[in-house]
């Protein structure tokens, strides 16, 4: 019966806990979500918020709980195993409706990390392009940094400049987008590359480094940029330095 299938407790002041036990899952997700979608429906007549927690390793009870209507709000970690936790307000848009729709879809759809960096290069003969000596890691990089939530990447990357160079350049055209594979900690992410144009080698006096993330900063020779950078953000480098002359690959996979 669905009374024993299903365990709804009040765990705070309008906030109720939903969870199916694994005979409901046993008759088919469809099946399942009709249920807990009810029952869904008849607490929020009583309380403001009904969650849940399942199983982070438990596809099938994370399909029930999206299904159901349930947003996914995060990853709860735990020692005995991580749980995803889902849930509904009382004034949340209805599914049915398109708002509600996409807001569902939005909770636990992928969202992929975005860098944005900025080539900029001086004007002697030989390549030189301005690198960063960071503090957070040993190896040097290109200016820029993570585009906000909601910022557009061409405006992230001049105010990351701003922000920890000094420096008020405008960003010219998409030069590279670069792939970046999971790696030391950090989840995968797209790295785009805008071109900053080429000035002076002065440029580096007005530089006004950020204490907190910039150590220095220097127009760098390739083979400086061997020497300094970790071997993808050398392969970066030169990928968007052929795109200059519209000779390069516009995509790359770990400057590849």
């Amino acid at each position: 019966m669905p009374g024993q299938e299903i365990e709804l407790t009040t765990v705070d002041e309008g906030v109720a806990r939903i969870a199916w036990s694994p005979d409901l899952a046993e008759r088919g997700w469809q099946a399942a979500v009709d249920v807990v979608r009810r029952e869904v429906a008849a607490a929020l007549a009583e309380h403001g918020r009904v969650e849940t927690k399942v199983p982070a390793d438990d596809p099938d009870a994370q399909r029930i709980a999206t299904w159901s209507g349930l947003r996914r709000e995060g990853v709860q970690r735990g020692v005995g195993g991580d749980l995803v936790v889902y849930a509904r307000l009382a004034d949340d848009v209805p599914v049915h409706e398109p708002g509600g729709f996409r807001a569902l879809l939005n909770s636990f759809l992928p969202r992929k990390r975005a860098i944005s960096q900025m080539l900029v290069r001086d004007l002697s003969d030989e390549p030189r392009v301005l690198m960063c000596q960071l503090t957070y890691k040993n190896d040097w990089d290109l200016p820029g940094g993570v585009v906000e939530v909601g910022e557009s990447p061409l405006l992230a990357v001049g105010r990351e400049v701003e922000e920890e160079l000094g420096l008020h350049l405008s960003p010219g055209r998409l030069l590279l987008t670069d792939w970046l594979p999971p790696w030391g900690g950090w989840d995968d992410a797209l790295c785009l590359v805008f071109d900053g144009g080429a000035h002076d080698a002065a440029l580096v006096d007005s530089i006004i480094p950020q204490a907190r993330e910039i150590r220095s900063a220097a127009f760098c020779t390739l083979d400086e940029v061997d020497e300094r950078a970790a071997d993808f953000t050398a392969r970066r480098v030169r990928a968007a330095l052929a795109g200059i002359a519209g000779g390069g690959t516009p995509y790359t996979e770990s400057g590849r």
